[in-house]
């Protein structure tokens, strides 16, 4: 890793010409992945990157340049074409490096780079064998494996410096299943800042073989009613609607733009009194979780709706300056090539105090979600969009028939105050987070909940 020494001499020619903020995040990244197709080991990679990113902010605004070439003479070029656009008499500038450690630990049993690409072949070859022999109406399977090492050290000109290490290992799993001209999916995945040591337990087999069932069964499933509705989210749907319907408008940049439908909404009434929504990186091994954000900032977990009460904001170094707060520690970014933006990291409703069970009892009617596909959201005005991968009715207060081609229609704020149940279970679901073209990893969560009137798109 490069010298703290000359980290400093970098932030200070950065700030040579005037600022009020400089940071520097070096990144070393070695990825592998396996994928298959139809029955065939189709690409296998393996690749090391590389890189530094230089920021500068002045006055609100910021600068933001990069260089995968880590040479003292590469980066102190970078640094001076940052401040190029300054003439700023500043003097003498003292920076006072200080390590930051962290408050987390996150343990690694098995590191991916200690296990033989062979058993990463088997893995996907064994998900591909496991999910065919369900049925043979299931005509494609597609399976992919990948684990990164992310190194990562990220200095400040207010003297913070931050070294961090994170491994991520995942599978995701695409079933296809067809039958008299239809055609139905089945995808699950598995993942988290965790080594090999995931697939333990025969992991692999329990996720293929839930993908491979739900396209099967989906094939007999008949389409589903259409029209306003009661539903229940199960926590084993994942918590794609929380991430979507709720997180992204608590990111605090759209926050302070106007582009989130919560804005200036801080101690007001947006919920259910059930509710409970937090974000937290520090849960153990999870997708999301990391020991500082890509700002060298400690993780935390930050409550940001108690009670149905809108407490806080996510918020990075430059929108909780703007804002007169302390960065909640969500300052995260793709790479070296990108600038830190707002995001959410393991984002979840917390657990309630009705049992899953109680809560389809007491649903006379309606449409049980069991797995929740894509979805969008317009984060100015609330409104969602969500297609649902497992869906059943609920009839007589038990679960009845499976539905395909389901979707739910609604609005973030309108759902979240109606929620009238929520289970004391909590489940979570795994993903990438696309926001302002980057990619981070995330985790989704929440427990069993019922939303008394919801529209339910499907056959009319």
């Amino acid at each position: 890793m490069i010298e703290h020494s000359l980290i400093e001499k970098i932030l200070k020619k950065t700030l040579s010409r005037g600022g009020d903020y400089a940071d520097i995040f070096i990144e070393f990244r070695k990825v592998n992945s396996v994928h298959l197709e139809d029955g065939r080991v189709e690409k296998i990679i393996s690749g090391i990157d590389a890189g530094a990113g230089i920021r500068l902010i002045s006055k609100g605004c910021t600068a933001y340049a990069y260089s995968n070439d880590l040479s003292e003479k590469a980066l102190i070029g970078l640094a001076e074409t940052l401040c190029k656009g300054f003439d700023e008499d500043v003097g003498e500038i003292t920076i006072d490096l200080r390590v930051t450690r962290p408050t987390i630990d996150f343990p690694i049993i098995m590191p991916p780079d200690s296990v033989p690409m062979i058993e990463k072949v088997r893995l996907v070859r064994d998900a591909d064998r496991i999910s065919r022999a369900i049925d043979d109406r299931i005509r494609q399977v597609s399976v992919s494996y990948r684990d990164s090492s992310q190194r990562v050290i990220i200095g400040t000109s207010d003297g913070r410096i931050a070294e961090d290490e994170r491994i991520y290992t995942t599978a995701v799993i695409h079933v296809i299943a067809s039958d008299e001209g239809i055609i139905q999916t089945g995808y699950e995945s598995a993942g988290g800042l965790v080594g090999f040591e995931l697939f333990k337990d025969n992991l692999i087999e329990e996720i293929s073989l839930s993908a491979a069932k739900r396209a099967v069964m989906m094939l007999r499933a008949r389409r589903a009613p259409g029209g306003r509705m009661p539903v229940v989210i199960s926590s084993e749907a994942g918590g794609t609607m929380i991430h979507e319907a709720v997180g992204h408008g608590l990111e605090a940049d759209l926050v302070g733009e106007g582009l989130s439908v919560y804005s200036g909404k801080l101690g007001s009434d947006i919920a259910s009194p059930l509710i409970t929504v937090i974000d937290d990186p520090t849960l153990m091994n999870k997708r999301g979780s990391y020991r500082f954000d890509d700002e060298g900032t400690p993780s935390q977990k930050t409550i940001l709706i108690e009670k149905g009460i809108l407490k806080n904001y996510l918020y990075d170094r430059l929108t909780a300056h703007k804002a007169g707060v302390k960065s909640t520690g969500n300052g995260r970014r793709e790479s070296y090539q990108s600038r830190p933006i707002p995001r959410m990291s393991n984002t979840y409703i917390a657990s309630g105090e009705s049992s899953p069970e109680s809560i389809i009892r007491a649903t006379p009617r309606g449409l049980f979600v069991k797995k929740m596909g894509g979805g969008q959201v317009n984060t100015v005005t609330g409104e969602f969009v969500f297609e649902v991968q497992e869906g059943y009715l609920i009839e007589n207060g038990n679960i009845g028939e499976p539905v395909r081609e389901a979707t739910l229609i609604g609005n973030g704020p309108e759902v979240l105050k109606s929620i009238d149940m929520v289970g004391s279970d909590l489940g979570f679901s795994i993903g990438t987070c696309g926001k302002d073209s980057q990619g981070v990893p995330v985790s989704d969560g929440m427990p069993t909940v019922r939303i008394p009137d919801l529209v339910v798109g499907g056959e009319v």
